[in-house]
């Protein structure tokens, strides 16, 4: 329990000092570059990010195991511990000056989430989770919605970045849920939809092709409030997060009938 409140200490001191620099460099010029597709996008600050959180890491936890967006990983065999960092969740709407984004930082004790910390430098919100030590929002416990009826659901979701392309977008699923919900929003950031969920400012939040970095701790803070995680088919959520459906657990079964047709 002592190294568990102490790598949730470092999470929490990383994550907020990772949004120190994004608050800094918010609605400054960026350099801005392309990954995957046109609207993949990193900045300097992502970077920039990332290289903080990494170089602490591997100065604090030299033995601990890391995987990161932006590249900057450190595979240890047999470590015990694995750190999966998301340094900017939401760079386009960064890029942009749109207020929402966020540090994302998971830890994974023996393959198993341990700890999720998410930090919103704008609003000054941070979300905490450990396994099965609750789940709270600037100290305060969060706890998802009771909500039982879809049609009085507020939902968000996502588009991957081949969206352009691809015949699997998403845009079957986010038209049922329009005509169905009372409202579905598209932000941009999955790890602070995530921990919408879990704070009962939304009711459900489903999405496809996203990575380890993107769930990792949003995962755990659901659950620590009493939601729901899984694949869009039911199973267990994915490790790699390529499908996602979180909700408050009551609409979690009508969720699943809406995204089957």
């Amino acid at each position: 329990m002592a190294e568990l409140a102490e790598t949730l200490a470092l999470a929490t001191r990383l994550a907020r000092e990772a949004g120190a620099i994004q608050r800094e460099r918010y609605e400054t010029e960026l350099s801005i570059g392309t990954k995957s597709a046109p609207v993949d996008l990193v900045t300097e600050v992502d970077r920039r990010c990332e290289d903080h959180i990494v170089e602490t890491l591997l100065r604090e936890r030299p033995a601990d195991s890391i995987l990161a967006e932006e590249g900057s990983n450190h595979d240890t065999p047999g470590a015990e511990w694995r750190w999966v960092i998301d340094p900017l969740d939401g760079t386009v709407n960064y890029a942009h000056g749109y207020p929402r984004f966020c540090v994302s930082i998971g830890v994974e004790q023996h393959g198993q989430r341990s700890v999720g910390v998410v930090y919103d430098p704008l609003l000054d919100e941070l979300y905490q989770a450990t396994a099965g030590g609750g789940a709270f929002r600037n100290g305060n416990v969060i706890r998802t919605t009771e909500e039982p009826e879809l049609g009085r659901g507020l939902f968000a979701t996502g588009f991957a970045y081949d969206v352009h392309s691809a015949k699997q977008d998403n845009l079957d699923h986010f038209a049922r849920f329009v005509k169905n919900a009372r409202a579905v929003r598209r932000d941009g950031s999955a790890a602070l939809d995530l921990c919408y969920v879990a704070s009962g400012r939304l009711d459900g939040y489903w999405e496809l092709k996203l990575h380890p970095w993107d769930v990792a701790a949003g995962a755990l803070i659901v659950e620590e409030a009493g939601g729901r995680m899984s694949d869009l088919r039911g199973s267990p959520l994915p490790s790699d997060g390529s499908s996602v459906l979180a909700s408050n657990g009551p609409l979690h079964d009508a969720m699943l009938r809406l995204l089957a047709g």
